[in-house]
């Protein structure tokens, strides 16, 4: 291969490495492009002070200087100058239909698939160039930045539109499309007759129809309809499929390397293993590893029906699901595993399995591959039902499916769900921050057991990237994994989203309280359960509505200053008075010496001292004097007892697992039993009737509850005393304050001054309740004796 020959292109590898230098920059491609102003370093390559320097050229020791200030690094020389030559050896756009020509990414940059001297032939070839147009390099390089989808869709707007006249013509909007054909196939996508489909939509962009697209238009069509920045090369999320994500693992069990095929041995950190599918490499051995990870998407629509299993080989110490022998994998790299359904077998025994796959067990929550597929081949497939489809109804529902087809997320999501019938694809957030690490093994681990796009991490950009992408999915389900206020971020972010249909929520709690995952038997903290079984009790879980409720706080003083209110909804409950004083200094303590907060028993022993000490400082004594409580238009009265703290409770648990309301009696008269649940949403401020009311999710009722003191809150707190004292069941408070009190919402204390607050019936939302614990004979029939003797 001669130099000019090898400069020709530049590989895949080479752009990817490209990237990761850009990742590492805080520079952005207009911070570069102002350096070619005033007293800038590349103001000498502007001598004339033209403000619109893109039609600009430079040389190759300008384009180096170019690169080190927009990385913040020095490229390889040999790098640089391939990457250089590879703009100079800019062609035409070509016929999208003529074979073996080079691929063309924004800029006119040739990425190579490989760097096969056949492949090499094809391309026209030349020595370094005496200078290349700015213009590409800057189109180019907008590739690896990470910026809004308008300022993206703009950006390209602009560097198509080449007469400069405010719109892309016929001519300028060819050309795109050609490039979006270059694109489509260097990411391997079925491109059979995608040419029309491409020019249907751009028709559909020119929503005026003059035969020209203007700058509104083309960000209107991009942010809502068409998968622009996708199908012009500019989103990652399509890329890369099918490559591993390598991270160090030690390995407790003897693991051989699935390329050398020996032993993985070491101190610590033994070797990388995917966190998609296992496969397992010496760090000496990664950089020869095949890119033969699972496959995300599929990138045609004509052989999406079946999906066969994926086995990666060796390092699976299990029973055989066919023979039900030990696979002996301390011998060598033996036994194979779908990472799919899950099922591990003998190589011998997998070789009379059909090659089919069903996914197994998680069927019901998996989204196979075969199920996500880039939304212009899902339109394209649409379109050809359309044109053999010779019935009316037939018509309809295809038109159905293509106006759903057509939908994509503001965040440029190019890819469309269409579910296995009858399933309830499960979409998993993870909040990595929550319960120490415990947060990061789960969202991996949910990586491996699901399909990847399946799982989101909330450190990035929240909830909605996940959602707007499952909103046309049916029957879907949302697992949350994190502590109550992750979940109320969830059923925040599913509110704005304004779905046709809210999807049910689960949890799997990280950390400590846990108060609303406790009462919908998910348990107080994820101990390392297996993730199956979890995924096992979602599918058997039963859906119920939980209340949220409006919370509005009125400073009586607009201008004196107070902490801020963390929440305006509450979904667990809201407390004044002792209760909160505790939080807000356990808060406080917790802030300033996180280490001395790491485990649920250490957090009950400063829970409890904190009690203590309050019950000396009493800084909530005589809180009748300062509050006014009215329900459902009641008045309390508070002058008879005497309390230190208010609780207005949505959910049987508060701190942890504490029922600040107890145990209800049973009416022993049937009639009253039934006139108790007529009478569902009736106001009760009768101490005896009191005795009887039950607290459920969904009643639209909140009960309030009084604490005498600090020392009664740390007994309940530690389970030494069942409730506090029972006030009101109501559809709605009001709580006027004289002075300032410290206050808690969902567990976020913070101190407020003199204000009215209001809380009233907000929505109901779906979420999911764990199916009961299963329980043996001997325990159940003591359960019924206990029942027995109280009743």
């Amino acid at each position: 291969m001669t130099n000019q020959e090898k400069w020709a292109n530049l590989s895949p590898s080479e752009f990817s490495q490209l990237q990761k230098y850009a990742e590492y920059s805080t520079k952005k491609i207009r911070d570069v492009l102002e350096e070619f102003h005033g007293n800038g370093v590349l103001a000498k390559y502007n001598p004339e002070g033209k403000q619109d320097i893109l039609k600009q050229t430079i040389d190759l020791e300008g384009f180096k200087l170019f690169m080190k200030t927009f990385l913040e690094a020095d490229l390889p020389e040999e790098f640089c100058e391939h990457l250089f030559t590879s703009f100079g050896n800019k062609v035409p756009h070509s016929s999208p239909l003529v074979k073996n020509k080079p691929q063309l990414l924004p800029g006119g940059l040739r990425i190579s698939k490989s760097m096969t001297a056949s492949r090499l032939a094809a391309l026209s070839t030349s020595h370094i160039p005496e200078v290349i147009q700015l213009k590409d390099i800057v189109c180019y390089l907008s590739l690896l930045e990470r910026g809004r989808p308008e300022d993206k869709l703009e950006f390209m707007f602009r560097l198509y539109d080449t007469d400069g006249n405010g719109y892309l013509d016929s001519s300028e909007l060819e050309n795109i499309i050609t490039q979006m054909m270059h694109v489509a196939e260097y990411l391997e996508w079925d491109v059979t007759e995608l040419s029309p489909i491409l020019h249907e939509m751009m028709e559909e962009i020119d929503y005026d129809h003059d035969g020209t697209v203007s700058l509104e238009e083309w960000i209107q069509g991009g942010m809502t309809t068409i998968p622009l920045l996708v199908l012009l090369g500019l989103e990652n999320n399509v890329k890369d499929d099918g490559q591993h994500v390598w991270r160090l693992k030690h390995f407790n069990k003897p693991a051989y390397c699935n390329l050398c095929l020996n032993m993985l041995i070491g101190v610590g950190k033994q070797g990388l293993s995917c966190s998609f599918c296992k496969y397992t490499v010496h760090e000496r051995c990664v950089s020869r590893a095949p890119s033969s990870c699972i496959k995300t998407y599929v990138k045609s629509k004509k052989n999406a029906e079946v999906m066969h299993h994926f086995w990666v080989e060796g390092n699976c110490p299990k029973k055989c699901d066919k023979c039900h022998k030990t696979i002996k994998c301390y011998q060598g790299l033996t036994g194979l595993h779908c990472v799919w359904c899950q099922i591990t077998m003998h190589n011998k025994c997998a070789s009379h399995l059909k090659p089919e796959c069903d996914c197994g067990a998680l069927k019901d929550h998996i989204l196979p591959p075969t199920t996500i597929c880039p939304v212009v081949l899902e339109r394209q497939a649409t379109m050809k039902k359309e044109k053999s489809g010779s019935q009316q109804t037939n018509k309809l529902s295809d038109r159905n499916k293509m106006q759903r087809a057509n939908s994509v997320t503001v965040d440029g999501q190019g890819l469309q769900i269409t579910p296995v019938p009858n399933t309830h694809p499960l979409l998993v957030f993870v909040n990595p921050k929550s319960g120490g690490k415990q947060g990061e093994r789960i969202y991996r681990k949910f990586q491996y057991l699901l399909n990847p796009r399946q799982v989101y991490s909330l450190a990035g950009n929240g909830p909605m990237p996940g959602l707007n992408f499952f909103r046309d999915v049916p029957d879907f389900r949302v697992l949350a994994c994190g502590g109550d206020g992750t979940v109320g971020w969830i059923l925040d972010c599913i509110e704005k989203a304004n779905m046709i249909k809210h999807p049910p929520v689960a949890i799997l709690p990280l950390g400590t309280g846990n108060d609303l995952a406790r009462c919908l038997r998910w348990g107080g903290g994820y101990e390392g359960e297996n993730l199956l079984k979890i995924l096992k009790d979602i599918e058997n879980s039963t859906e119920i509505l939980l209340d949220r409720w409006k919370f509005e706080v009125i400073p009586n003083d607009k201008d004196e200053k107070g902490d801020p209110v963390p929440y305006s909804i509450i979904n667990n409950y809201f407390s004044i008075g002792v209760d909160a004083s505790i939080a807000h200094r356990f808060h406080i303590m917790r802030e300033k010496h996180p280490e001395k907060f790491n485990s649920r028993m250490k957090n009950k022993f400063w829970y409890f001292e904190f009690g203590t000490s309050e019950t000396f400082s009493a800084t909530c004594k005589k809180l009748h004097e300062s509050i006014e409580i009215e329900c459902d238009g009641i008045q309390l009265d508070l002058n008879n007892v005497s309390l230190e703290g208010i609780g207005v409770l949505n959910i049987p648990s508060m701190h942890g697992g504490s029922n600040l309301w107890g145990d209800t009696k049973k009416r022993r008269s049937h009639r009253r039993i039934e006139k108790n649940r007529s009478d569902k949403r009736t106001t009760v401020t009768d101490a005896k009737e009191l005795k009887f009311a039950y607290q459920d999710l969904s009643d639209q009722l909140v009960e309030v509850v009084g604490l005498e003191g600090a020392m009664e809150m740390g007994q309940i707190y530690t389970g030494l005393k069942s409730a506090g004292k029972r006030l009101a069941q109501c559809a709605s408070v009001v709580i006027r304050t004289s002075k300032s009190l410290p206050m808690q919402v969902d567990g976020e204390p913070w101190m407020q001054t003199p204000c009215t607050i209001k809380i009233t019936h907000k929505n109901q939302v779906p979420i999911l309740m764990g199916p009961p614990p299963k329980t043996g004979l001997f325990s159940s029939i003591i359960k019924k004796t206990r029942n027995h003797s109280k009743e």
